[in-house]
């Protein structure tokens, strides 16, 4: 039985239809991401779901007691309240049924028998389950430490930035597990480590979860099933985005001819990812199956760690290492560049050359200074230390802000600013509109005023205008948020084909993967290492890694002295319990016994009754189990303190 079902869900905004009588079911335990074009309807589907929007027509069924919870693009918080506060107050309920759990644990220590307490106990152990809520407040440190929000722990969720309040609304539904969980383009605001907890936390805990993402390794790692909206209806494909790639494929090529371009992007990037991520996975598996060959001979040689660590640290700087470049013009030479902000060492002692056709991502977790890179570069940051000599070339820029963009201009007026309805395009004069639909903007956006359109319009504006221009080099701040998977495609065949260099800001591991040739990874303690690597290859080295030196501190630390007892004999209690249990035990495992030799007699079982005997049968195994537990518990305690004394 599905946990919520949509039926024939229509969906119009005014004229526009959005979702065309589309169904769509979810079963527990199910990964959905959702993908399709900005302004298609993925977030309206995703608030029909969640019951926040009414569809026109059609009907919704959610399982009755399914509690589902979103993640939206801008979470409603209360500002007043401290990080932690604002987290914990999402998490009363776990906290209430874990002590209420206490409760009926220790009531039954003193009347094993009564059904309700039996009955209550199961309810409250199932839903601590469900919710992995056993350890709430290891998990809320861990969380708080992944999020890089344990600085802020104490700050009034109100003085924090956007991107850290998401990440606080993003932490708390984490910790509450629902029993769907929604999430609207859940990587943003995040940097690749953050990203990367994220996937091993919703596979680790068996979410049942729909999202919706433009980051097509986090939908390769986690989908079980992607559904695509177009052209106001939904499509289903089984597995993750390399599993869409070969469907979509096929299902185009049985299509119009007017899917030529969409063929064609789909076909290359699926070849991309067969040479690339299947290449990169074999030599995953096979890195992974060496270290832990060797991992189990450091246990019977130390010395051995040193040598895994000097083989990693040589893969992850030295393989794909680009052809020789030195004909090539110089743009950028940077010798011993230190860079402070406030009392934060961004950048010490850094030296690099930057030639005419380098395509370098720059990397790092948030807060390394890596948009400041970006303004060094342009000149618009001056180094503390350090010179930066500097070409004659043309630099293009995209920001963040998009600050090159007029709100109070239409896109003909931003295109053709002085008349007409003709564009140059790399040397090719084009019409405007032919030129803005291979960017995806239907023709009558084409008298839209730029202030109106949406965050990922606007960015589609953006881009489309910097390819207009001659440059020969450009430089891109996070040039994926906002773009859905149609854009970014799209993006990525432009920047592939320029001839100039490019430098760009990314936390898109899948994006850096494709297009960039050499990776600046910024420490966070003013060191940038330089690497060849593909990004997400590099990433799976600095985690074995870190897995390896924790290794290392296992193998020498040494045992920690065990903290003195207050305890120093079991209670009266405890005693009536070791000295009662036993028999009791014993006894209901005979009753136990019996009952499963019942079972198994045609004539016995007819005589007293198929379902008298089942029931009673559970019955008693509950019983046995909450009495093991209980005296386990105490002749653990027994032993310990007879070690002790």
């Amino acid at each position: 039985m599905a946990l919520i079902d949509l039926l024939e869900i229509s969906k119009n905004y005014e004229t526009q239809k959005i979702l065309c009588g589309v169904d769509f079911h979810l079963n527990e335990g199910e990964r959905v991401a959702i993908i399709g074009q900005n302004g298609g309807g993925k977030s309206t589907l995703l608030n029909i779901i969640n019951g926040h929007l009414e569809a026109d027509e059609g009907r919704r069924v959610v399982q009755g007691g399914i509690k589902i919870d979103i993640l939206q693009q801008n979470p409603i918080l209360n500002e007043e309240l401290s990080v932690r506060d604002a987290i914990e107050n999402e998490l009363e309920e776990l906290k209430q049924k874990k002590v209420r759990f206490e409760e009926v644990t220790s009531l039954l220590a003193e009347d094993f028998n009564n059904k309700e307490l039996l009955k209550e106990q199961e309810e409250l152990s199932l839903f601590l389950d469900m919710h992995s809520a056993w350890n709430i407040d290891d998990k809320i440190e861990r969380i708080l430490q992944e999020f890089d929000l344990k600085r802020y722990e104490k700050r009034t969720v109100g003085a924090l930035s956007g991107g850290e309040q998401r990440r606080v609304a993003l932490a708390s539904l984490l910790l509450k597990k629902p029993d769907i969980l929604l999430l609207d383009e859940p990587t943003n605001h995040l940097d690749v480590y953050m990203v990367e907890f994220l996937e091993d936390l919703l596979l680790k805990e068996k979410f049942t979860l729909i999202f919706i993402s433009h980051d097509r390794y986090f939908i390769d790692s986690l989908a079980t099933r992607v559904i695509e909206i177009d052209e106001c209806k939904i499509r289903s494909f089984k597995g993750g985005y390399s599993n869409y790639l070969k469907a979509k494929e096929e299902l185009l090529k049985s299509m119009k001819k007017s899917h030529e371009n969409l063929l064609k992007l789909l076909k290359s990037e699926e070849e991309w990812l067969n040479r690339g991520v299947k290449a990169r996975l074999k030599r995953n598996e096979g890195r992974k199956k060496r270290v832990m060959e060797l991992r189990e001979q450091a246990k019977k040689n130390p010395s051995m760690i040193r040598k895994i660590e000097l083989q990693l640290q040589r893969e992850q700087k030295n393989f794909n290492q680009s052809e020789s470049q030195n004909r090539k013009k110089m743009l950028y030479e940077i010798e011993n560049v230190s860079i402070t902000l406030g009392e934060k060492e961004l950048i010490r002692d850094f030296s690099a050359r930057i030639l005419q056709r380098d395509k370098i991502a720059v990397v790092g977790k948030n807060g390394t200074g890596k948009s400041t890179f970006l303004k060094f570069l342009l000149g618009q940051i001056s180094p503390n230390r350090g010179k930066i000599k500097r070409g004659e070339f043309r630099v293009g820029y995209f920001d963040q802000d998009k600050k090159m963009l007029d709100d109070e201009k239409t896109l003909i007026e931003t295109f053709c600013p002085n008349g007409g309805d003709r564009v140059d395009v790399r040397g090719h004069n084009m019409h405007v509109y032919g030129y803005l639909k291979s960017f995806l903007f239907p023709k009558e956006h084409l008298d839209k005023k730029v202030g109106v359109l949406s965050g990922g319009e606007k960015s589609r504006v953006a881009l489309a205008l910097l390819f207009t221009k001659e440059y020969d080099c450009l430089i891109l701040d996070e040039p994926t948020n906002d773009l859905d998977i149609p854009t970014i495609n799209i993006l990525e065949e432009y920047l592939l084909s320029f001839q100039g260099a490019l430098i760009f800001v990314s936390h898109d591991r899948y994006f850096v993967d494709k297009i960039a040739k050499k990776l600046f990874i910024l420490k966070g303690n003013g060191e940038i290492e330089e690497s060849h690597a593909l990004y997400s290859e590099y990433l799976e080295i600095e985690k074995e890694l870190n897995e390896l030196e924790r290794f290392s501190k296992e193998l020498n630390k040494k045992e920690p002295p065990k903290r003195e007892k207050k305890q120093t004999k079991l209670s009266y209690k405890e005693n009536k319990i070791l000295e009662e249990y036993p028999s009791r035990i014993e006894k209901l495992e005979d009753e136990i016994k019996e009952i499963n030799r019942c079972l198994s007699d045609p004539e016995c079982y007819k005589e007293k009754g198929l379902d008298e005997l089942y029931n009673s049968l559970q019955e008693k195994e509950k019983v046995l189990d909450t009495l093991l537990e209980i005296y386990l518990e105490v002749e653990e305690k027994r032993e310990e303190l007879a070690s002790t004394s």
